[in-house]
């Protein structure tokens, strides 16, 4: 299993640690099987071959990355903790993640790790960019 924690820009920790979102609450995990991304008490679960595309992204703007997401245009949730950049994961079949009950479904996720290219990297391969 493979751990990426968030990287936090010092300017938005306090905002984050009130919606309960630390370094030692936010992190993304990869198993053989699984990914969980857990930031605060959100948290994203799904097998890892749910993943069918991978993007290494940003910078982005602070008011569209920081804190817990949902893009209007295709429901993708973004976990953000810092406006450097960040990797997209596209998922085959949409998971839950922010909404409580899991109605709200989302295609992808964007998460703001403190090493966006070595996540990307693990899920590279010949099916995917």
């Amino acid at each position: 299993m493979t751990r990426f924690p968030f990287r936090f820009d010092p300017v938005f920790r306090p905002a984050l640690a009130l919606l309960g979102v630390r370094p030692a609450t936010a992190w993304v995990t990869v198993s053989d099987r699984e990914l969980l991304i857990r930031y605060g008490p959100w948290q994203l679960r799904t097998a890892r071959d749910n993943v069918t595309g991978v993007e290494v992204s940003g910078p982005y703007r602070w008011w569209r990355a920081i804190g817990p997401h949902v893009s209007l245009a295709d429901r993708g949730v973004s976990f953000g903790s810092t406006a450097a950049g960040g990797v997209c994961l596209r998922f085959g079949v949409p998971v839950p993640a922010l909404a409580p009950g899991g109605w709200l479904r989302h295609p992808a996720a964007t998460v703001t790790v403190t090493d966006p290219p070595a996540l990307a990297r693990l899920f590279a391969g010949p099916d995917l960019p």
